[in-house]
């Protein structure tokens, strides 16, 4: 495990994103995401009848909506030791094979650092 200090501060701001936004909404996960720009889109997993999203995916589409047109990284924080295969695939469709995802505990600390590829 890495402590996410060891981080970059781009990075570090992600994780801490991602993890006030599970921490404050009371949800399984979440999510921040850094677009070409360098903006940051937030998001918490959407559990309604109708509509399932994890906190990642979730993010992904707020940053399309927002006119996002390619990612730099993206975290998410769960209790999950890999991102899914569909939040990968979500964050490559926008940002890319190389994107990197940072994974991190409830805890803050980085679990994982994979790319979406």
């Amino acid at each position: 495990m890495t402590e996410s200090t060891d981080l970059g501060a781009e990075d570090r701001k992600i994780v801490t994103l991602a993890r006030s936004a599970r921490a404050r909404n009371g949800v399984p996960e979440g999510a921040a995401v850094r677009d070409e720009t360098g903006r940051t889109y937030v998001a918490g997993t959407v559990q309604l009848e109708s509509l399932r999203l994890s906190a990642l995916r979730t993010a992904v589409a707020m940053a399309v909506a927002s006119g996002a047109t390619s990612l730099e990284a993206a975290a998410v924080v769960s209790e999950a030791q890999a991102p899914s295969d569909e939040d990968l695939a979500a964050v490559r469709d926008l940002g890319g094979a190389d994107t990197p995802v940072l994974l991190a505990g409830p805890d803050g600390v980085l679990r994982l650092s994979v790319t979406a590829g």
